[in-house]
C-alpha cells in the first residue's frame, strides 16, 4: 500500500505546485523529489551523510516548487526560552526512541533546546504536567505531543495555554497533527493475509486509554473488521483477543489462543511488537510462521527484518521531523505581523507501505 500526503481535513490529495497552493511545504519537496521527509530535511539544512545525488534532486524539486525554509535565526520570534518540549508516554518504546531523536534532530538545528518529558505510562504523571501548563510555558515556548491520550478538557487547557503546540499520532487534535491512517493500514495488512487465500483470521488487539485524541487501536481494529466485509465475511469473536501493544502482549494473547481458543490460519497483530511476542510463544509450542500460521503487523520496527515478519510499514522518523517542523514554523510565525501560518491547524497522514516477508504464505 502507498498512501499520499492528505489535506487539512486528512483526505488524500497529490502534491501541487506553487501557482496552485497559498505555501508549499516540506512534505510537497519530498513527494516530488521522491525522497522521505527526513532525508529533504538534511539536505536542505546541508547536514552531512546526505548523497550528492539526493542533494540534487532536493534542490531541483525545492527549486521548481519555490520552498524555502525557515531561517533558524528567526527561531525566537514567537518565544522568548529558546526550548520546546517533546512529551511521551515513554522514552524507551522503540517508535517514540524513532520520533523523539528524529524531532530532537531538527529543532538542535533550528536552535532550539528539547527537555523530554516522559509520562513514564503514569496517568499520576500526565495529570501533574497538565495541572501546571502555566509552569511548562515559563520553561519552553512550544510543546511537541508524541500519541499522548488527551481528555476534552487537557485538550482545551493545552490550546488555551499560550503554547504553540503539535502532535504525532493524534486524533482531532486542534494544533497540526501528523500520523498516518491506521484504518487504512490494517486494511492494507488483513486484505494482504485474506489475498494469499486465508479467511480464518485472529486480530491480537491494542488497547488504549478512552482519550478522544487516542484512537490508534480503535481505528486498526475497524480497518481489520472493514477488510473482512469486503470479502463477505465476519468477525468472529473468539479469534479477537486484547494483546495491548507489546512484546509480552502479544506473547501472552498467543498462548491464550493456542490453549483456550483455537488456531486460525492466520494472525493480524496490531503492531510489530505485539507481534514478535506471537512468534515468541509459537516457538514456546513447537509452532512456527509461517508453517503453522501466517503473522502479519504493523510498523516495520527495526527488528521486524531480523525476525522475517512482515508488515505494514510507517515513516515513524519521518512523522517526528515533519511535527518538529511544523512546531518550528508556527513558533516562527507566531511573533509576525500577519502570520502567514494563521490558517487553522492541519493533519497529515503521511505514506505507508507493505513489506513482503517470511512470516506469510499462500494457504
Amino acid at each position: 500500500m502507498n498512501t499520499g500526503p492528505t489535506t487539512s481535513g486528512g483526505e488524500r490529495a497529490e502534491p501541487v505546485p506553487q501557482a496552485k497552493t497559498s505555501r508549499v511545504r516540506i512534505q510537497d519537496v519530498a513527494a516530488l523529489s521522491g525522497l522521505s521527509i527526513c532525508t529533504v530535511s538534511r539536505a536542505l539544512r546541508q547536514l552531512p551523510n546526505v548523497s550528492a545525488q539526493a542533494k540534487a534532486r532536493v534542490g531541483a524539486a525545492a527549486a521548481q516548487l519555490g520552498y524555502k525554509a525557515s531561517a533558524a535565526a528567526s527561531r525566537l520570534a514567537g518565544g522568548n526560552t529558546g526550548s520546546v518540549a517533546i512529551i511521551a508516554p515513554t522514552a524507551t518504546a522503540w517508535f517514540f526512541a524513532r520520533a523523539v531523536e528524529a524531532a530532537e534532530e531538527v529543532f538542535a538545528d533550528s536552535g532550539y533546546d528539547t527537555v523530554l518529558i516522559s509520562l513514564r505510562n503514569r496517568p499520576s504523571l500526565q495529570q501533574k504536567l497538565f495541572g501546571d501548563l502555566a509552569g511548562l510555558a515559563q520553561r519552553v515556548d512550544g510543546v511537541l505531543l508524541l500519541n499522548i491520550g488527551l481528555g476534552e478538557a487537557d485538550m482545551a487547557a493545552l490550546a488555551g495555554s499560550g503554547l504553540a503546540v503539535a502532535s504525532v499520532g493524534m486524533h482531532g487534535v486542534p494544533w497540526d497533527n501528523v500520523g498516518i491512517d491506521n484504518a487504512e493500514a490494517a486494511r492494507a495488512a488483513t486484505n494482504h493475509l485474506l489475498e494469499l487465500g486465508h479467511r480464518d483470521i485472529a486480530i491480537l488487539a491494542g488497547s488504549e486509554t478512552g482519550a478522544p485524541s487516542l484512537v490508534t487501536a480503535s481505528e486498526r481494529r475497524r480497518g481489520f473488521e472493514q477488510a473482512l466485509a469486503g470479502h463477505g465475511l465476519e468477525v468472529d469473536p473468539d479469534l479477537v483477543l486484547d494483546a495491548g501493544s507489546s512484546i509480552e502482549g502479544g506473547r501472552l494473547a498467543m498462548v491464550e489462543l493456542v490453549e483456550n481458543r483455537r488456531m486460525p490460519s492466520a494472525i493480524f497483530a496490531g503492531c510489530d511488537e505485539t507481534g514478535f511476542g506471537a512468534l515468541m510463544a509459537m516457538r514456546e509450542f513447537g509452532l512456527s510462521a509461517p508453517e503453522n500460521v501466517s503473522i502479519i503487523g504493523i510498523d516495520d520496527h527495526q527488528m521486524s527484518w531480523f525476525l522475517g515478519l512482515t508488515t505494514i510499514a510507517q515513516p515513524v522518523a519521518d512523522q517526528g521531523a515533519f511535527a518538529a517542523t511544523l512546531l518550528i514554523e508556527r513558533l516562527h510565525c507566531s511573533g509576525l505581523p500577519n502570520p502567514p501560518l494563521a490558517g487553522p491547524p492541519s493533519n497529515h497522514l503521511l505514506d505507508t507501505k507493505l513489506l513482503e516477508r517470511t512470516s506469510t504464505r499462500r494457504r
